[in-house]
């Protein structure tokens, strides 16, 4: 049976990327100190502990999915804006996209006597018609509860991410994210990977963020989980990273319904909180015109 590849909080962008170019998801350690592993747990829980359980048997019928984490928990969203995470998410993504951004924030509880997922990639919640080529989002699921074989951690087959459509996984390429309380696991998109079985006594608590290209449709709504009464006191980094910013250059604008004549016609998002008009996507602009150029 393979194993993941675990890395130290101190780790480098860099390392990260080594491991996810090899095998497709890396675990590091600690990565959330005490403290905040201690407020997140007090911020979610009781979220969590209202939420029903699935509907089917991939949503798990003794799990359950809790979401809108950056409209109701400010600890998770120190999770979201981790630094070591974004600047890992930035460079993996920076090939296939302008802006990456936030695609999905879930609480995710495997409950005792929880069957395992079935095995998928994720990227195929975009129905599989994006080129393999591309890598669609970076997934994270962060350890609120200890991590066994026992009590469903995920289960992870490395280096899947370069196997041809239809292969399918036998049980000694299959690995566990075993991890301890505040450690994360990430994996990429086109990773074969599930949820794993629960056979313990005691619930799997796991905190599932992700980033995706910030030209496709996000998982979770951020627009109707965080509406902009919410986003508005948010920092400006995380409404942006949220998608209240431009996707690119022409991506993502609004026109105010105001009385004619009573203000402009075509804004970015921002003006929603700034009140100012003013940097356009310029930085964008830039780019499609390279681009456009190098066609030429």
């Amino acid at each position: 049976m393979p194993g993941l590849q675990h890395l130290p909080a101190g780790a480098s962008r860099e390392d990260v990327l080594k491991v996810l170019a090899e095998d497709a998801a890396v675990i590091i350690d600690g990565l959330m100190s005490p403290d905040l592993l201690s407020r997140v747990r007090t911020e979610i829980m009781p979220y969590v502990e209202a939420t029903p359980t699935g509907r089917d048997d991939f949503t798990g019928r003794l799990t359950t999915r809790t979401g809108a984490l950056v409209a109701r928990s400010p600890a998770c969203r120190e999770l979201v804006m981790d630094k070591l995470i974004n600047a890992a998410t930035g460079a993996f993504l920076a090939p296939f996209c302008d802006r990456y951004q936030l695609h999905l924030t879930q609480v995710i509880r495997i409950q005792p006597g929880q069957k395992a997922q079935v095995l998928h990639r994720d990227r195929l919640a975009w129905g599989g018609y994006l080129q393999r080529s591309i890598e669609p989002q970076l997934n994270m699921i962060w350890a609120v509860s200890d991590f066994t074989k026992e009590n469903g951690a995920t289960r992870v087959v490395p280096g899947s991410h370069l196997w041809e459509d239809g292969r399918g996984a036998h049980e000694d390429e299959i690995t566990y994210a075993e991890m301890k309380a505040g450690s994360v696991i990430l994996y990429t998109g086109s990773v074969i990977h599930s949820g794993g079985a629960n056979i313990s006594a005691a619930d799997r608590v796991g905190i599932n963020i992700t980033y995706s290209l910030g030209w496709l449709r996000q998982e979770e709504n951020q627009y109707l989980s965080c509406p902009p009464e919410i986003a508005a006191s948010l920092p400006a980094d995380l409404q942006r990273l949220i998608g209240y910013s431009m996707g690119s250059y022409a991506l993502g604008y609004f026109s105010p319904p105001l009385a004619p004549g009573m203000g402009p016609e075509i804004v970015p998002p921002e003006t929603l909180f700034t009140g100012e008009v003013k940097g356009w996507g310029d930085d964008l602009y830039a780019k499609v015109s390279e681009r456009a150029a190098l066609k030429a």
